[in-house]
């Protein structure tokens, strides 16, 4: 029998579609419990050199097919410590995504350089290379890719262009690890590619961060520049090393369950005809992508609501949507950056995306269709939703 309330969204009074709402993470993992007691009862959860640091450092390299990995305290500072190794300072440009983690904006600035904004690609808003080639000056000492929301950048053709001009090449990959471009796991593209191990990461240990090294010097400079005397300052911790180890084991099979998930709940959101919410869509079969973040491109003309009543509604039926990032150049002043162009794509990425966190995406096949209803039930109240009816007595 159906009843009258069960097509009401959660957000005025029905019952969420899920109850306990979005997934928790880190989700439970009998291997990383295993390696938990295994550093307990060898005592390596206490020491300043055990024996899973360098292991973790070999297993990212081999991992990735570079010559040298070294792990730090967090992602953000490897993408310091990889920009130093390129040898970016004051005077210098560093060219990055006008729609961008905003830490890797402001650690341009902590070097003393300064950030030349790119538009990004209208498929996926992540880094243009056509534009970032639009982007390059005298005064380019680096680029960086970061990979965002299920988005990839086409590496070879970055790479292709800082060798033609002489710059250097950082990829950041924190939101990707996993994936593969061009034939190449994100990461291993770049002079110096960067990942991190925060709390809500794909590999996470609370916090942490890796750089991963084609070229010795490079590796070379960051190891001297983390250094003070006979240890590192900010270095990853044996008992982090310890449970991302195994995580990185069985990086590949979650990657492709999250990947699969992915495809069958955007191929169910298109057969249900919901207009205004297109996920993000790379431009290559040699791209296959991992998914921390699956973003969407939301037009709220097409879909009815604006985005901020979207994202509420879906948080109230217990799946967890938010907005994306705000874009670089919106609300700075013009003397913090230089714009190459008229970042059209970043502005249009700055007030239309919408992102999917990946907990629910290492569910069942139930949970996706879950998802994808909680989208047919939000939009199909889209009406009720604009204009949410008051609880009580007028």
């Amino acid at each position: 029998m159906t009843h009258e309330n069960d097509d009401l969204p959660a957000l005025l009074g029905g019952k969420p579609i899920f109850p306990d709402g979005p997934p928790p993470w880190p989700q439970p993992d009998p291997a990383v419990k295993v390696a938990l007691n295994d550093a307990y009862s060898s005592g390596a959860w206490g020491q300043y050199h055990g024996p899973n640091v360098s292991a973790l450092e070999a297993e990212l390299a081999t991992f990735h097919g570079v010559p040298h990995a070294l792990t730090c305290a967090t992602g953000t500072l490897a993408v310091e410590a990889g920009l130093r190794a390129l040898g970016v300072g004051p005077g210098d440009e560093v060219i990055l995504a006008a729609y961008e983690y905003e830490s890797n904006f402001l650690t341009v600035h902590a070097l003393g350089a300064k950030p030349v904004l790119a538009d990004v690609a209208p498929n996926n808003w992540n880094l243009d290379p056509a534009a970032a080639a639009a982007a390059v000056s005298r005064a380019t000492k680096a680029v960086v890719c970061s990979h965002l929301h299920g988005g990839l950048i086409p590496m070879r053709e970055i790479v292709a262009l800082a060798r033609r001009h002489g710059f250097g090449v950082l990829e950041d990959a924190a939101q990707a690890p996993g994936a593969t471009v061009q034939g190449r796991p994100t990461g291993a593209w770049g002079d110096v590619g960067t990942l991190s191990f925060g709390g809500s990461k794909l590999l996470t240990a609370g916090r942490g961060g890796a750089m991963l090294f084609n070229d010795t010097r490079h590796f070379q400079r960051a190891k001297v520049w983390l250094s003070r005397g006979v240890q590192q300052w900010a270095p990853l911790s044996e008992l982090q090393a310890a449970v991302l180890r195994p995580q990185l084991a069985g990086l590949w099979g979650r990657t492709v369950v999250r990947w699969l998930c992915v495809g069958n709940l955007t191929e169910a959101i298109e057969r249900a005809g919901i207009p205004g919410l297109v996920p993000f869509q790379n431009t290559s079969d040699a791209f296959e992508a991992a998914f921390y973040k699956l973003g969407f491109r939301f037009d709220p003309e097409a879909f009815g609501l604006t985005r901020e009543r979207f994202v509420a509604a879906m948080r109230a039926e217990g799946v967890a949507f938010d907005i994306g990032f705000r874009a670089l150049h919106v609300g700075r002043s013009p003397s913090r950056f230089r714009a190459a162009g008229t970042l059209d794509e970043a502005a249009r990425a700055h007030h239309g995306c919408v992102v999917l966190h990946h907990p629910i995406l290492a569910g069942s096949a139930a949970d996706a269709e879950r998802v994808v209803r909680a989208v047919v039930r939000t939009y199909r109240n889209r009406d009720r939703l604009r204009d949410p009816q008051p609880k009580g007595p007028p």
